[in-house]
C-alpha cells in the first residue's frame, strides 16, 4: 500500500491490510492485529518506513516509504518467468521488480513464493530465486 501510494503519506489501517479482526472480550485488539501493527512498528524502527504518528491501536498517520524501501522494492527480481519475456521492455521492467512480484504472489496465494520474496526485502543485494513454483 504505502509502495502505490509512494511518495504520499498515507494513513495505514491494519484493517486495511488484513481484514477486520473481532476485539477480544476485553475489547483488546486481537493477536492477529496485533502482530500486524507490530509488525508496522518494526519495520518503522528498522528504517523501512516513517510515520508521524499512531492513531491508537489502528493505524499508523502519516506513513511513508523510506528511500532504503523503495529502492528495495523497485529492484528487479532475476530469473523472470518465461512468459515475461514476450512483455515489452517498460512492462517487463515494472513485473520484474520485486513490489511487482510479492503483490503477485499474495493475490495468487502462494505462500512459499511470498516467504522467499519477502526475505529478499530484507537482503542487502538480490541473489537469485528460482521459478520453480
Amino acid at each position: 500500500m504505502l509502495y502505490q501510494a509512494f511518495p504520499r503519506k498515507v494513513a495505514l489501517y491494519v484493517e486495511d491490510l488484513i481484514g477486520h479482526e473481532e476485539p477480544d472480550e476485553f475489547g483488546l485488539p486481537s493477536k492477529r492485529h496485533q502482530s500486524c501493527l507490530g509488525a508496522m512498528l518494526w519495520l518503522a524502527e528498522e528504517g523501512y518506513l516513517r510515520f508521524d504518528s499512531t492513531i491508537q491501536f489502528q493505524a499508523l498517520d502519516q506513513a511513508v516509504l523510506t528511500e532504503k524501501a523503495f529502492q528495495r522494492l523497485t529492484r528487479a527480481v532475476p530469473d523472470l518467468p518465461p512468459a515475461a519475456e514476450a512483455l515489452p521492455p517498460s512492462v517487463r521492467r515494472v513485473h520484474a521488480s520485486l513490489a511487482h512480484q510479492l503483490r503477485d504472489a499474495l493475490k495468487s496465494g502462494h505462500g512459499d513464493r511470498l516467504a522467499r520474496l519477502a526475505g529478499l526485502l530484507f537482503e542487502s543485494s538480490l541473489t537469485s530465486l528460482r521459478h520453480d513454483d
